[in-house]
């Protein structure tokens, strides 16, 4: 069960945006590996047709990213799926929850409305202060109270509220930023795209509890830079 499920107003669609078309994604991303049925879950429930242009409903359950302005993207779904189930994963193999985790890069809020589903707390930075206007509207209208925003440069994460358990980017760079690593608690974990644009993978970072990180790759993955200042 979610931590903080959405309302029953929030599932309301028809055609192409009805809870068939989403329970067919759902089917999607388990069949593509998605073993977490917490996240197929959520995923099933979150409006996703919310977090993008009208013009673009008709897609909004299809396993694909799309444009939201300003140069952005909302995620392809099963990205989203892989990254939070990566997130919720234990070193044991067991099902875990961070109770806090950063996310650098809000765009549309669709990966935090999916985390905040699932987690006590979710603090999210937006370089462009239109995108997360955007998104703290959504947050509102979804009843979500467990997501605080913070428009600023994602390259320097949240200081004030570090350590965080888990970190999570939704923009690559060919490094996780020093500053964003430094606010991971010592046993926490970090998701994040890195690499160049035409070549780009998905990684995790664990701590060891001693100072030290342990890598693995997860997934090629195509991501928008990561990017320093705000807008």
């Amino acid at each position: 069960m979610n931590v903080h499920p959405l309302p029953p107003s929030a599932l309301k669609g028809e055609g192409m945006t009805s809870q068939r078309a989403r329970d067919r994604l759902a089917m999607k991303l388990k069949d593509e590996g998605i073993r977490d049925q917490r996240v197929i879950d959520v995923i099933r429930n979150t409006p996703r047709h919310h977090f993008i242009d009208q013009a673009l409903h008709s897609r909004a359950y299809e396993n694909t990213a799309l444009p939201i302005g300003h140069g952005q993207t909302i995620s392809q779904p099963w990205v989203v799926a892989r990254m939070t189930e990566a997130l919720l994963e234990r070193p044991d193999g067991k099902q875990g929850v961070p109770q806090k985790v950063l996310e650098i890069g809000t765009g549309s809020g669709y990966q935090a409305v999916v985390l905040a589903q699932l987690v006590p707390q979710v603090f999210t930075v937006e370089r462009i202060e239109e995108l997360l206007r955007q998104a703290r509207r959504r947050f509102r209208q979804l009843g979500l109270n467990n997501i605080r925003s913070r428009h600023d440069d994602g390259k320097l994460g949240w200081p004030d509220e570090a350590p965080f358990d888990a970190i999570i980017l939704t923009a690559a760079g060919d490094a996780i930023p020093h500053a964003v690593l430094d606010q991971l608690s010592p046993t926490g974990v970090l998701v994040a795209p890195v690499g160049s644009p035409s070549n780009q993978t998905l990684i995790r970072m664990r701590g060891d509890g001693q100072g030290d990180f342990i890598q693995e790759e997860l997934a090629a993955v195509s991501f928008v830079p990561l990017l320093g200042g705000i807008g």
